[in-house]
């Protein structure tokens, strides 16, 4: 068994060692410098490297990575990346509370003060702005947890004391798993181009029934039965029957955003909570469920709800789609 794994960690090494064959970003250049291929392949190299070091799954450190890039999207008080890792260690968690020294980066000192910064890329020090010791302190506090699903989940709640944080980052890297890639930028519109279909800017009117609120998403009007397509990568987060909403199914992309489609007349088959989707597969099909107890319909005319839902950390609130439907709508125009 010893030798089973240490040939696999031999294979994982030289897979990293293949991918590292070109230089890694500096701390000091923008992320935003580099084509989106060459982004992608620079993060890869350097989850392969932590994962032949660690024995943890680059998928994992790739969830945790874009967890987090999406709470910088979402919180403003939070800075915006710098190079290829997205990970936010606070000052004093890094260097220890107790560290009179908050820019230290000296591994004796940090340890003396129960820091947790760790060096990366063997140079001697713990640099908060290094990608490879942002990485390498995250993947050395999780891998003390275990290497299994259920030690990174308690590791990851111990870490940010949230259960939906670490649900998310599971669903996360689950999709990374399954599509093998971290490219998952691609969106589609959520009907197709061929159905009549309509809709305007409604996010935001007033709404009655259930209690005065206001509307968190947009309508789009077609005939009862038009398929409805899942606009991102992403991983069924809910499924079944709500008051508002009927038959409805919810989302979540790698950018922490729940993607919401409701009032439904029937699922498509296979498509159950946990099943990770890319843009354009089938969910579900138009109709006019909800406002009322399991199974109500026809209360409205058939039409898609389409909401989407950002996460910050600590709540969720809803945001206007009209805009991403338009711009969706139009390159999928571009690409048929």
């Amino acid at each position: 068994m010893r030798q089973i794994k240490h040939t696999a960690l031999l294979i994982l090494f030289i897979m990293a060692s293949c991918v590292m064959s070109f230089p890694i970003l500096s701390s000091a250049a923008l992320s935003d410098d580099l084509p989106l291929e060459e982004l992608y392949k620079q993060r890869m190299a350097l989850y392969l490297k932590t994962e032949a070091e660690t024995s943890i799954p680059w998928y994992y450190f790739a969830a945790v990575d874009s967890y987090e890039r999406g709470l910088r999207r979402a919180k403003k008080a939070l800075p915006k990346e710098e190079g290829l890792i997205a990970i936010h260690i606070p000052k004093e968690k890094w260097v220890g509370e107790m560290n009179p020294n908050q820019d230290d980066q000296q591994l004796s000192s940090i340890d003396f003060f129960g820091g947790i910064g760790k060096d990366g890329n063997s140079d001697g020090l713990a640099d908060l702005e290094n990608d490879e010791d942002i990485l390498w302190t995250f993947a050395s506090y999780l891998s003390t947890y275990g290497f299994k699903e259920k030690d990174i989940r308690i590791g990851l709640w111990d870490y940010y004391q949230r259960d939906k944080a670490v649900q998310m980052i599971i669903g996360h890297a689950k999709t990374y798993k399954t599509i093998g890639s971290l490219n998952v930028r691609e969106r589609a519109f959520p009907l197709p181009l061929r159905a009549n279909y309509s809709y305007n800017s409604t996010w935001g009117n007033a709404r009655g029934w259930g209690g005065r609120r206001i509307h968190e998403g947009t309508d789009i009007f077609a005939n009862h039965g038009v398929p409805v397509k899942s606009t991102t990568y992403g991983i069924i987060e809910l499924k079944g029957w709500n008051k508002y909403g009927g038959w409805r199914v919810g989302i979540r992309d790698t950018n922490n955003v729940y993607h919401y489609y409701a009032h439904l007349s029937a699922f498509e088959k296979g498509m159950d909570q946990g099943t990770v989707v890319k843009p354009g597969d089938i969910i579900g099909y138009v109709g006019s469920s909800g406002y009322g107890k399991e199974g109500t319909q026809g209360k409205f005319p058939p039409h898609l709800h389409y909401g989407m839902y950002r996460d910050n950390g600590f709540s969720e609130w809803s945001f206007d789609p009209y805009p991403l439907l338009k711009k969706w709508e139009k390159e999928e125009k571009k690409r048929q």
